[in-house]
């Protein structure tokens, strides 16, 4: 009889333990995609920034010289992430195939001018610092214009804010969430055990020699949760990439680890302090009160 209720007793511990373990696991794992959508949201939308060009037009008959030492006043610009030139020519052939025919052959002469093309840095493509930028360059006195399309950075830097901000609210209400249910998984193993608790400082234990064993077992299972949080990450991105190859999430090392590492970190203090809280609580109870 004793045996048998033994292993009754065993067969509950473990389910309670897999019971909080999944639950561990299913959280972080929210946690864990709200963070790669946020930081991902980052890169993407710098991505999209970083394709926003800035046109230079050229003065006429510039020297390989003068040409040079524009190269250099453009690499020396902390704005400036790549450039490329296009000569009068090429950007006739270029205008000729947009058009479908020879426009030249209509003109005679080539009216266009030769030119760079500037991608900028994804921190400094926003509609003021635009006109600041374009202002700054057309200072130089081989440069008779700098043009980019307004209209087409406007509605880009609005649509960012404004799915950045609602991502922003949503991954906060949501990691909240996250919290609380990792936080009540936790609360709930330790209090089946409540009466081992109070049974433990009847004998007089002190409540840090009590507490110890409680926060580091939830400890343990946080991160065992953690850890099968992290694999099922990985696999799904790993999934996700050979779907979707331009999200590129398994090559983006940093984001990966810093998502990696967030959940481990909110694993551990999370339980760290459920526990606690949850231990102490109990602690504080008498005897009557444990049944309620």
């Amino acid at each position: 009889m004793s045996k048998s209720f033994e292993k009754y007793q065993k067969r509950r511990l473990k389910a309670s333990y897999l019971s909080v373990v999944l639950s561990i696991t299913l959280v972080l794992m929210l946690v864990g995609f709200l963070g790669l959508a946020v930081l991902k949201y980052s890169k993407l939308s710098g991505y999209f920034k970083e394709k926003i060009s800035v046109t230079l037009y050229l003065k006429n008959n510039l020297s390989e010289t003068e040409k040079k030492g524009l190269e250099k006043f453009l690499k020396e610009k902390e704005f400036v992430n790549t450039y490329h030139f296009v000569s009068k020519d090429q950007a006739a052939k270029d205008f000729s195939k947009e058009i479908g025919e020879d426009f030249l052959t209509f003109l005679g002469d080539n009216p266009l001018k030769s030119y760079y093309e500037i991608k900028l840095k994804a921190d400094f493509v926003s509609p003021s610092q635009l006109i600041f930028i374009t202002k700054d360059l057309e200072k130089n006195a081989y440069i008779t214009e700098a043009a980019y399309d307004a209209p087409l950075v406007d509605l880009l830097t609005k649509n960012i804010k404004t799915i950045g901000f609602w991502l922003l609210v949503g991954a906060s209400v949501l990691s909240f969430i996250a919290v609380l249910l990792l936080n009540s998984s936790i609360r709930l193993s330790i209090y089946s055990k409540r009466f081992t608790i109070k049974t433990m400082q009847m004998v007089g234990a002190t409540k840090s020699f009590i507490r110890k064993p409680f926060i580091w077992g939830s400890v343990r299972l946080g991160l065992l949760g953690a850890f099968l949080a992290s694999v099922i990450i990985l696999t799904l991105c790993y999934k996700v990439d050979h779907k979707l190859p331009v999200l590129s999430l398994m090559e983006d090392v940093e984001v990966l680890a810093i998502v990696i590492g967030g959940i481990f970190a909110v694993a551990f203090v999370i339980t760290a302090i459920s526990s606690f809280l949850a231990t102490q609580r109990f602690l504080r109870l008498k005897t009557d009160q444990l049944y309620f």
